[in-house]
């Protein structure tokens, strides 16, 4: 099953400072939690981001795993070169029915990283094999990202924008959800509002949109 885990507010430890835990912070790092680092060094990426406070920094070496406990993490990705710390902290963590994922074991993990297409931060695309190989998961992200860049256009990302000013007003003016549901779809269909996003007009598209729901009955 692939889902998409609400982080906000969340507390995630990422144990180790490498090249590893590099990519599973910049993973999340958009997703407005909080994120903590376990390690007695880092490289110049994650030093990087602990100096203009976009993480946290816990430097100490990983002999234990009491940290677990203190901090009280909701997510923890292990990713140490140490295969037996990493399985001690995913069974730690299990026992304390807190998500965990070990990047060299995740077939043991609660969860696994897919390869992600990301279109502006508007529209994901995961590509998964259940941790089962991670090498062909990028390699059939390269084939898939080709493939829809000649089916998603500019227009599609300006819509979806659009979409999300019109749905958060039409909760707050149109009372029910078929009414609503209907209203967006003719936002979605609307002649003038595709010309106009055509055009690169978006913000006169997003005016136009805002009429349509201030006026429907």
């Amino acid at each position: 099953m692939i889902i998409n885990l609400n982080l906000k507010d969340k507390k995630i430890i990422v144990v180790g400072g490498g090249n590893e835990a590099e990519k599973r912070i910049k993973s999340i790092l958009n997703e407005k939690c909080e994120i903590i680092v376990i390690s007695d060094s880092v490289n110049a990426e994650i030093s990087k981001l602990v100096k203009i406070k976009q993480i946290k920094l816990k430097k100490q070496k990983i002999e234990n795993i009491k940290f677990i406990s203190e901090l009280k993490p909701d997510l923890i990705i292990a990713t140490t070169n140490d295969k037996k710390i990493n399985q001690k902290i995913i069974d730690h963590a299990q026992k304390k029915k807190i998500i965990s994922y070990s990047s060299d074991n995740p077939e043991n993990s609660d969860f696994s990283n897919g390869s992600i297409i990301d279109f502006e931060k508007m529209i994901q695309v995961a590509i998964f094999t259940g941790g089962r190989s991670p090498v062909m998961s990028k390699k059939i992200r390269s084939k898939a990202e080709e493939a829809l860049k000649k089916v998603i256009s500019r227009q599609d990302i300006a819509q979806i924008r659009i979409q999300k000013v019109s749905r958060k007003l039409a909760k707050e003016i149109i009372p029910t959800q078929v009414e609503r549901k209907e209203c967006l779809q003719n936002i979605i269909t609307d002649e003038g509002i595709d010309q106009l996003i055509k055009d690169g007009q978006i913000k006169k598209a997003e005016k136009r949109a805002i009429e349509i729901i201030k006026k429907w009955k």
